[in-house]
């Protein structure tokens, strides 16, 4: 049985992704479908990135994963399909298969123009359902990928700030994404400081209209309930917390926002503190 993940902006109120999943077992009925998020922020390109980098792994072999966060449905932007040495994926070329596809060898990529997979007529504003919901289960059933269209090697990879080493105690990057419970989660690779040492090092900042400050600790709870810390994340990034809260309201943090990490003391920056209304 093969999986299809499925990840989109779509939410549960409206019927989208139930329709997706419709096309896909009417075409492959032995696929097996797994949600990963349907709660990507309208439109937000990076955000489902992120998440199917996140999520991509964790799959086995021959998974197909489909993608769709699509702000520039019926436009011109061109569809596309990858394959790598271990995965499928399907989606807009946006740069939200990109994250993804960049951490395994690509073996082949085509632009998605085969009108014969499709499902007609085709929506303008639902390529979803007739485009890569049908191309998906395609390649689900073994489909080849020569029939999807012509060989793609111009689509869009979405930049991924790198982290910026200042010596072996210090460095430089940014929030890359904000989770459910409002932890900001950085680009900076837990490997900055040792999990399992037995202390793990350092302070992660934020500077914004004002400063905050996040110890670094091995877990939430390491620190009194509201206060801020900073833990190595089971994404393999350093995130940004509030034991109890959320990091996000209480500090204003958003993706884009530059964070610090050093494991001098006496940094110039508040205990804390919230950002000011």
């Amino acid at each position: 049985m093969q999986c299809i993940t499925l990840t989109t902006d779509f939410g549960h109120r409206d019927g989208f992704v139930g329709i997706m999943k419709g096309v896909i077992l009417t075409r492959a009925p032995r696929a097996l479908l797994i949600d990963v998020s349907h709660e990507i922020a309208p439109g937000d390109v990076r955000a489902g990135a992120f998440v199917l980098m996140n999520a991509h792994r964790y799959f086995p072999p021959g998974t197909v994963h489909l993608a769709v966060v699509d702000p520039g449905v019926g436009s011109s932007r061109r569809a596309l399909a990858v394959r790598t040495r271990r995965a499928f994926y399907v989606g807009p070329d946006n740069g939200v298969l990109s994250w993804a596809v960049s951490q395994d060898p690509v073996l082949e990529a085509r632009w998605i123009e085969n009108s014969e997979l499709f499902l007609q007529p085709v929506s303008q504003t639902f390529h979803g359902r007739d485009i890569f919901a049908p191309v998906a289960a395609y390649l689900c059933r073994g489909g080849r990928m020569s029939r999807v269209g012509p060989e793609a090697d111009d689509w869009i990879r979405l930049p991924r700030p790198d982290p910026i080493r200042s010596g072996a105690d210090a460095a430089s990057g940014e929030v890359l994404y904000v989770d459910r419970f409002g932890n900001a989660i950085t680009n900076l690779p837990v490997e900055l400081s040792p999990r399992g040492a037995p202390r793990i090092r350092g302070v992660f900042m934020v500077r914004k209209r004002s400063s905050a400050r996040f110890p670094a600790h091995a877990f939430y709870g390491a620190v009194s309930r509201g206060r801020p810390v900073a833990v190595p994340g089971s994404s393999g990034f350093w995130e940004l917390a509030v034991h109890g809260g959320s990091a996000a309201d209480k500090y204003g943090l958003r993706p884009g926002d530059p964070v610090e990490w050093s494991t001098a003391t006496g940094l110039p920056c508040s205990s804390g503190r919230p950002r000011s209304a």
